[in-house]
């Protein structure tokens, strides 16, 4: 399992995927990672947090959020919220990126290779929020339709979407560097790995950091220490695990790296909100 997911959200004839969304469902978050592709995000109803390489925030209903190729991104739950949303990853073909004219050069190509900022955090107070909105949902439509000729409009809305965040100045060529790429090779140790015995000072090692810098850096990426994110994927594989197998609880545990079963016990059960049986039961 790497940290760059290998879900294909695209192919050459349909170069997007539509999903609908809810957290939290039967994990309390969705943990870090990158894809090659756009994500749009539309909030329906609720709150949670969003990590977005070096940014934090708080979505409500209403709210947009667009995370550019290659950005580490995570969600976390708010306490006592779900958020329901809809989200749709995207080709960069779907903005003509391969396409070699004034256009692409110039607008979308810098956008797809890191050379654009865009804001990712859309809201209600955004001056151009109305027509955002509107564009955001003409998307989505599009993408639940899901026939060739709505693939034309679906097409056509993303690139006014991204006219008019360039409109109003929310794409810029002199964006921020996005330093949290900085820890993006521990964490693609750890999700390759997490099933073994990592170290805070393996990690630190492998991306030439202190640990104490280490483990700043990657909270402020992650949203949550080195340790609690290895806990994170451990939790989430034994989910499936017991979903999908016949394995006991204690195999499950070790199978997924730990080593003590009162220890994966109280985990499991501070993470999902049951025990390994009991969730057996509901999801078996």
């Amino acid at each position: 399992m790497a940290l760059e997911e290998k879900r294909r959200h695209s192919s050459e004839l349909v170069p997007y995927s539509y999903y609908k969304c809810l957290i939290p469902d039967y994990f309390d978050c969705v943990p870090l990672h990158w894809h090659g592709e756009f994500e749009i995000n539309y909030v329906i109803e609720g709150k949670a947090e969003f990590l977005c390489g070096d940014e934090r925030f708080v979505t409500q209903t209403g709210d947009i959020v667009i995370i550019p190729p290659n950005r580490l991104h995570a969600i976390y739950t708010q306490r006592d919220y779900e958020q329901r949303y809809d989200t749709i990853v995207f080709s960069t073909d779907m903005l003509g990126a391969s396409v070699n004219d004034r256009c692409a050069a110039e607008c979308v190509r810098p956008l797809t290779n890191g050379h654009f900022g865009v804001k990712m955090h859309i809201t209600a107070e955004h001056p151009y929020y109305s027509e955002i909105k509107t564009t955001v949902e003409n998307i989505f439509s599009c993408a639940k339709g899901n026939t060739a000729r709505l693939g034309m409009l679906l097409k056509s809305e993303m690139l006014r979407l991204f006219w008019l965040l360039g409109e109003s100045g929310d794409i810029q060529s002199d964006g921020r560097p996005d330093f949290s790429g900085v820890i993006r090779p521990a964490v693609e140790f750890i999700n390759e790995n997490f099933c073994e015995n990592i170290t805070i000072e393996q990690l630190a090692e492998i991306v030439h950091l202190s640990k104490s810098y280490f483990m700043a850096r990657f909270r402020q990426a992650a949203g949550v220490g080195a340790i609690e994110y290895i806990n994170q994927l451990r939790i989430k594989k034994a989910c499936a695990m017991l979903a999908e197998s016949n394995l006991n609880a204690s195999d499950i545990a070790f199978e997924c790296g730990f080593r003590n079963l009162s220890n994966f016990n109280r985990l499991f059960r501070k993470a999902v909100g049951c025990t390994p049986v009991q969730y057996r039961k509901i999801n078996g």
